[in-house]
């Protein structure tokens, strides 16, 4: 047995006693929080770590017999009802995937949606265009609200809310029937949506051609600039797909982008010049150095025979970092070319929220003019 030194032995029972008056010193913290109300407890929590309050729910095109054939075939002329549903809720995504024999398909099929019952649609643009594919050919990419994935599958995220109902169509507008429409729309029911909360628009534009300025090189007021989108009512602008097939050789994007909000007469907001605008530089790179790029708030996934006749673009840009509000007035142009001076194909969807559940849409262009093709000067 090991002898003890008495002068130790007390330190080592007040050291004991030490240890055991921490054991319960800390132990009474964690009974005091167990005891009070928590404040900010979730701050440090995901919101999908949380309690939810809403109900998940999908709509698609499964085969209702039970069989394996889930998919939409949709004739030449006629509509097919994608979704429909009574409100409060939120359509959450967006997937769809086509086999078509028209070429022109993503031009061709229209997309339509139709907000608590109004007769109206405040989204109405060709699938291609509002997926970002503008000239109507696939190409991968991904973006912050909508992307095309390997296979031809097509992805929207933006949140669209609705209180009483809503009601997506598609209507296929070509000459051939479509034998495969595969859909699968996800969404929530909510007790109740706050109240200022806003409705989703998305509308089609096009020249084709713009007309060329061959006057002044000034272009102060904008007034022949090409329209992305114009709405009244109070809202706020989150983005644009563009498709530019151009007419001419040389560089299609001088033209600056210029937005009117809530005054018609000048643009509050004043850019650089259309690759500026996307997010790019110098060209995107030039007429031998181009390269598609596609990122999470802007992009331009296609680029094929740069600044040459012929040539074609697809670019989006979002502004979810800042959406550009308004409260009366909106107008989103942009020239082509410096001081609208080019003729080339301009072929868009612009996206936004507003207050009202619709808008007054200009009437869409028939099929033989959405489709792009070459306008070569005499």
């Amino acid at each position: 047995m090991d002898s003890v030194n008495p002068t130790s032995a007390p330190r080592r029972r007040f050291l004991q006693r030490l240890g055991a008056w921490a054991g319960v010193s800390a132990a009474v913290p964690a009974v005091t929080k167990a005891q009070t109300p928590a404040t900010g407890a979730s701050d440090f929590l995901p919101k999908y770590a949380l309690a939810q309050k809403y109900k998940s729910l999908k709509q698609s095109s499964y085969d209702r017999t039970g069989g394996n054939a889930d998919r939409f075939q949709i004739k030449a002329g006629e509509t097919q009802e994608l979704f429909n549903s009574t409100g409060p809720g939120v359509i959450t995504h967006i997937w769809f995937t086509i086999s078509a024999q028209g070429a022109m398909h993503l031009k061709e099929l229209v997309l339509r949606a139709y907000w608590d019952g109004d007769a109206k649609p405040s989204i109405e643009v060709p699938v291609g265009d509002f997926f970002g594919l503008n000239l109507g050919q696939y190409q991968i990419f991904e973006s912050a609200y909508i992307a095309c994935s390997p296979g031809k599958s097509l992805n929207c995220y933006f949140a669209m809310p609705f209180r009483r109902s809503a009601r997506m169509t598609v209507t296929n507008e070509g000459r051939q029937d479509v034998g495969a429409f595969y859909s699968n729309i996800d969404y929530q029911l909510v007790p109740s949506l706050p109240a200022d909360a806003m409705y989703f628009h998305s509308q089609y534009r096009q020249s084709a051609p713009n007309v060329a300025n061959t006057g002044s090189k000034l272009n102060p007021d904008g007034k022949n600039n090409y329209v992305y989108v114009e709405a009244r009512g109070r809202g706020h602008l989150m983005g644009v797909t563009l498709g530019v097939l151009q007419n001419t050789d040389g560089w299609m994007g001088e033209g600056d982008d210029m937005i009117f909000v809530d005054d018609e007469n000048k643009p509050v907001i004043n850019g650089t010049g259309t690759e500026d605008y996307f997010l790019g530089s110098w060209d995107f790179g030039g007429r031998d150095g181009s390269i598609p790029f596609s990122h999470h708030f802007y992009g331009a996934p296609l680029i094929v025979n740069p600044e040459r006749a012929g040539g074609r673009y697809c670019c989006y840009r979002w502004h979810g970092d800042n959406p550009v509000t308004f409260t009366r007035y909106l107008k989103h142009t942009m020239e082509h070319g410096h001081a609208n001076d080019r003729a080339d194909n301009f072929y868009s969807a612009a996206f936004w929220y507003q207050s009202e559940p619709f808008t007054d849409f200009p009437a869409l262009p028939p099929v033989a003019e959405r489709t792009p093709r070459l306008h070569i000067p005499a």
